[in-house]
């Protein structure tokens, strides 16, 4: 989108931005009021039927996305004519599982801001186009006025007045130019209040960047919490006790070592296994802190040593042309890697399959699916809730669809920037 510091987009030279919003008032004209004909249908519709609670959302489900889809219309429309680089209109999600998500993520596509300015960009667009058919049809009236005495002497009829001859061809001439000097200001005026409905101010734009800002910090603190939670919940649980172990049997080993030589030896191998298991252990926790492949070789690398380690057999289709910013790859690989391991311990799952996309606006998209029993909830403190608060501090959305009896869907998108 265009700001008051960002360069101009490209812009049609005056007269064909003219031609063509004069064009497209026309046929919105025609086509407009049958746009709001049916969305007030649905709306009306949806409401008499909220008693019948199944129709009624169907239909107000139907009338929401009619809208979100007149106002994606509008905004392609408009930036096409004016080239605004205008933001693209995004479907809503909801990072919520259930039917409770459902509604969550309907409301908001309802309450998008950005729907509503096109919906009114599109009202008024269509009320000038209903300006634009009659003037249009006075222009053509005056200039046929204007040459009529070329075939005629006779009197005529002209803008519903009977006028001799002589009479209408300078009344025609001034009609016309009177018609079209009125299509170039309502072409003039479209342009004003388009860029003034669908442009965000700067004001405005500051606040929307700024409340996003404070999103993505919060995602990021909150995502740091889950990972020091869990690192410490993994230490005490798995490591920890582990190696208190192996303090305990040297401590036996030594006080045998002079007595019972042979169980001495035996305590020693008994911790020298336990101290490689715990190795073994700290190199899987530092592993889920961070891997190495991933900054060397790449995501492609990285995921296909994850999908080679994990017990459930993976299908892994990575198209990554290039690379993205590390904490868009990284972000991206611990959402897979968290999803493998769901599918592995919880999900009862007999195969995953791994689906990674590097998209032409600039963003990381990945899915993981998995035939398991399904059932997935994103929990306070719980790896799902680390994985969705890591994806929104980079900037990018979470989708988790999880139905009781599978199968589990795990849908991220991040800019490649982040």
């Amino acid at each position: 989108m265009t700001t008051p510091d960002s360069p101009p987009g490209r812009r049609p030279a005056a007269p064909a931005m003219i031609a063509g919003s004069l064009a497209q008032l026309a046929a919105l004209g025609v086509i407009g009021p049958a746009v709001f004909t049916v969305l007030f249908t649905l709306l009306g519709t949806g409401l008499s039927l909220v008693p019948i609670i199944g129709i009624g959302l169907l239909v107000l489900y139907v009338l929401v996305y009619a809208m979100y889809a007149t106002a994606w219309l509008e905004y392609a429309r408009v930036d096409g004519l004016y080239g605004l680089e205008l933001a693209p209109v995004r479907v809503r999600r909801s990072a919520r599982p259930g039917f409770g998500g459902f509604l969550r993520m309907v409301w908001a596509q309802f309450t998008d801001p950005i729907v509503w300015r096109g919906i009114a960009s599109i009202a008024v667009s269509t009320v000038l186009g209903l300006l634009v058919l009659p003037l249009l049809t006075a222009v053509v009236t005056g200039l046929a006025g204007a040459f009529t005495p070329l075939f005629s002497a006779g009197p005529m009829r002209l803008f519903g007045v009977e006028l001799a001859a002589a009479v209408a061809v300078p009344v025609g001439i001034v009609g016309a130019l009177a018609a079209a000097a009125a299509l170039v200001g309502i072409a003039i005026l479209h342009g004003i209040l388009g860029r003034a409905i669908l442009v965000p101010s700067r004001e405005a734009q500051l606040a929307h960047e700024a409340r996003l800002s404070q999103e993505q910090r919060a995602g990021a603190v909150r995502s740091a919490e889950v990972e020091r939670t869990r690192i410490e919940r993994d230490l005490h649980d798995g490591v920890q006790p582990r190696l208190v172990s192996v303090g305990m049997t040297l401590g036996l080993a030594q006080q045998k070592v002079d007595d019972d030589p042979q169980a001495a030896k035996a305590l020693i191998a008994e911790a020298h296994t336990s101290t490689k298991a715990a190795i073994t252990e700290l190199r899987q926790l530092a592993r889920g802190i961070h891997t190495s492949v991933l900054d060397d070789r790449g995501l492609d690398a990285a995921l296909s040593a994850l999908a080679a380690r994990s017990p459930v057999p993976v299908t892994l289709d990575v198209r990554t042309p290039g690379r993205c910013g590390p904490g868009a790859e990284a972000a991206v690989y611990f959402v897979i890697a968290e999803s493998l391991t769901n599918a592995a311990k919880h999900s009862r799952g007999t195969e995953a399959r791994v689906l990674v996309r590097m998209r032409e606006d600039a963003t990381l998209w990945a899915r993981v699916e998995d035939n398991g029993v399904g059932g997935a909830r994103v929990l306070p403190g719980g790896g799902l809730d680390g994985i969705a608060n890591r994806v929104l501090g980079v900037g990018g959305t979470f989708r988790l669809d999880s139905p009781a009896g599978g199968p589990t869907t795990v849908e991220v998108t991040v800019p490649c920037a982040s």
